[in-house]
């Protein structure tokens, strides 16, 4: 069932992460309204990942709230598909839970791989899975982390566009990543300025 895109909103107050002993950031807060994209930046370990986990409900922060209104969906490093079923099985799967058929197959070069094993498919076409199933989810919020790893230049820009239309539709992206993403109209958040 498609959820209203215009109702979703996403906003953390005062967020803080541990990791150990660490504290990785502190005082990170952030509002986003339909139709409205940020980019998180900065290094390897500074905590892009875990910002991540935490609005998405899958990590609690050390200190701070996070509110949702709306479906999240998830792109990570783990596409939630079962390596041992033939890619069109794995989709077939979540279509069935989510209650959305259209993953944009076609569009994201998956058609011809249905039969495929999902343990046997590259980086990049387990990316662009993962990106056919968030489709498919009618999340009107979509967190990606590092959604450009592994992909090459054309499915890099086919994810940016698909980015951009979500959120010309009215829904809300959080994007992960150290690599450049084009979306018009984005934020930036240099997670670094909030290091602990």
């Amino acid at each position: 069932m498609q959820e209203h895109r215009s109702a979703a909103h996403l906003t953390a107050n005062d967020l803080a992460c541990r990791r150990g002993d660490r504290v990785l950031f502190a005082g990170l807060s952030l509002a986003l309204a339909p139709g409205e994209s940020l980019q998180v930046a900065g290094a390897n370990g500074i905590g892009k990942s875990s910002l991540i986990r935490i609005l998405a409900g899958l990590m609690r922060p050390f200190a701070g709230a996070v509110e949702r209104t709306g479906a999240v969906g998830l792109v990570d490093d783990r596409p939630a598909l079962d390596p041992h079923l033939p890619l069109g099985k794995a989709l077939a799967f979540w279509q069935r839970t989510d209650g959305a058929a259209d993953g944009k197959l076609v569009r994201l070069g998956l058609a011809d791989l249905l039969d495929v094993p999902v343990r046997y498919l590259s980086t990049g076409q387990k990316k662009r899975a993962a990106l056919a199933r968030l489709i498919g989810q009618a999340a009107p919020v979509w967190l990606l982390d590092e959604p450009l790893n592994g992909l090459d230049s054309q499915a890099a820009r086919l994810t940016e566009a698909l980015a951009a239309e979500h959120c010309a539709a009215g829904g809300i992206c959080v994007i992960a990543s150290h690599q450049s993403f084009t979306l018009p109209g984005m934020r930036q958040l240099a997670l670094a300025e909030f290091a602990a």
